[in-house]
């Protein structure tokens, strides 16, 4: 036995029976009452504007792309606006923050006007949130449940210590669907640096809106989250206080947010957007699509070899012209590289941009990506890693936020000239094996076009740093600074331990939780 195994038998145990002292039980056999997408398009005004372009378009299903943070969060505040029958919202993170409490406030009056709103969260994330999820709760229009919730509601490091297996699988999704007839899908949670509000750091991230028939497809798939063994519902969790109610939320909400005001003119980018979306045949581009998604009990192994990593492996691996990859955490494999080396023999252009060093907002990740990056250089990728300082990407971002880092959170995929995917999906095995995901894969040459020309933004040199190996096999990171071609010789704007610390990550056997 080694010192390490010695060390870890003698001191895991004490470890355990101290942290089993303050560990809480889930309550058992819990029933919840089922309920469903009841809304029929044809029962609001929106659903029957897109209902009769539906008709126009041969049955197919409108999209459009939500490219900036200030149109991504725009976008959401008019779709709670325009409800009138039901708002269902699946999220992995929800921020108490500017953007986070105005969108919270925004549920709350759309409840308070007869909308039924059904709040599905991961629970990853809402520690200490208790007091608002029972204050929203108690409205009788807003339901809140949540989804593989942690035993104890005061730390969720007992659970990571007592029942790891289970709480290590999340919910990753991002859905809002309105009356079932419009719905936002991708990779934005809702917070502050993810519609570029943040004065450190703001996400370059991508979503997308669908119109009609496909909708009805995503509120199905909301359904058996809701529904599933996995959602527990908010009161069986947290005590209900009656001095919280929604009614006093939204006065404290309102009050907060008198110190954190939004940075932009709302009143404006709601106007301009209602505007745009009047003429659905000209805000959207109409295709075929379908929603690829991990059904809740693959959280516990079952049926994954029918999710969204096994389709959307199928379909990388059917391209004959060309794979542009944008992903926030890219952590490839063994087998990556060598499905990699097939198409590109097979004349495929590869190209990818992911996170850099300096930009990755999760250190751990960086370093699976950096694992296989050279071998995926070798075999003819085309690599690109976000800078942090990415002008292009920042300009769009309030004047008081100039300073604020970029990061890359998108997921999203090109192939050949005629599909396009979006969704919460990174490719990483922890979103292959352990999390659950959606997108949507859509059948559409133009949109296609608009999404292959953003992503050549994202790559281009005055955003990111193209790495490659030089004459003698080394990695290089070249960018235009100033107009200027420089080359790097290690991860750009980095320090020592930021490459020592990915370094030593590198070394672990984590691969598979990344």
């Amino acid at each position: 036995m080694t010192v390490k195994d010695r060390l870890l038998t003698a001191v895991v145990p004490a470890i355990m029976l101290l942290l089993l002292g303050g560990c809480s039980s889930l309550p058992k056999h819990v029933l919840k009452e089922a309920s469903y997408v009841t809304v029929l398009p044809e029962e609001t005004p929106m659903g029957r504007s897109v209902q009769e372009q539906s008709r126009r378009h041969a049955g197919q299903s409108g999209f459009t792309l939500l490219r900036s943070g200030r149109s991504a969060f725009t976008s959401r505040m008019l779709a709670i606006r325009m409800a009138e029958k039901s708002l269902d919202l699946q999220y992995y993170i929800w921020e108490a923050d500017t953007t986070g409490m105005i969108l919270a406030r925004e549920l709350i009056r759309a409840a308070n006007r007869g909308v039924r709103v059904r709040l599905l969260l991961d629970d990853n994330n809402m520690q200490g949130y208790d007091r608002v999820l029972a204050a929203m709760n108690s409205h009788p229009n807003i339901q809140i449940r949540i989804f593989n919730p942690f035993a104890n509601r005061e730390s969720h490091l007992f659970d990571a210590m007592t029942d790891f297996s289970r709480i290590n699988h999340r919910m990753h999704n991002k859905v809002l669907a309105v009356d079932n007839a419009i719905a936002i899908v991708g990779g934005r949670n809702i917070g502050d640096h993810y519609f570029a509000v943040n004065p450190q750091a703001n996400f370059r991230d991508l979503d997308v809106v669908a119109a009609g028939p496909i909708v009805e497809q995503i509120s199905d798939t909301f359904d058996e989250f809701w529904n599933g063994p996995y959602a527990l519902p908010a009161e069986k969790l947290v005590a209900i206080d009656s001095q919280h109610d929604g009614a006093h939320l939204e006065e404290k909400l309102t009050k907060a947010l008198e110190k954190k005001p939004y940075p932009y003119s709302l009143t404006d980018d709601l106007d301009k957007l209602q505007a745009l979306l009047a003429d659905y045949e000209e805000a959207f581009v109409w295709a075929k699509a379908e929603v690829v998604y991990d059904r809740p009990e693959s959280i516990e192994g079952e049926s994954a070899e029918y999710g969204i990593a096994s389709l959307m492996t199928e379909r990388l691996l059917q391209a004959r012209q060309r794979v542009y990859i944008e992903s926030a955490y890219f952590v490839a494999s063994g087998d990556t590289v060598a499905n990699v080396a097939k198409l590109i023999d097979d004349g495929v252009d590869i190209r990818v941009l992911t996170n850099s060093l300096a930009s990755n907002d999760v250190i751990a990740a960086h370093a699976g990506y950096a694992e296989f990056r050279e071998a995926l250089i070798r075999e003819g990728v085309e690599v690109h890693e976000l800078r942090p300082d990415s002008e292009e990407i920042r300009k769009a971002w309030s004047v008081a936020l100039g300073a604020s880092k970029a990061g890359l959170h998108t997921k999203a995929l090109v192939i050949d000239d005629d599909k396009v995917f979006v969704g919460s999906y990174n490719l990483d095995p922890r979103s292959a094996n352990i999390n659950t995901e959606i997108g949507l894969l859509i059948y559409s040459e133009a949109l296609n076009a608009q999404l292959a020309e953003y992503m050549a933004q994202g790559r281009s040199l005055k955003n990111s740093y193209q790495v490659y190996l030089n004459k003698e096999g080394k990695l290089r990171w070249r960018t235009l600074e100033g107009g200027v071609l420089i080359e790097y010789k290690n991860e750009p704007k980095t320090h020592f331990w930021q490459r020592f610390f990915a370094d030593f990550i590198e070394l672990l056997p984590v691969q598979s939780q990344l």
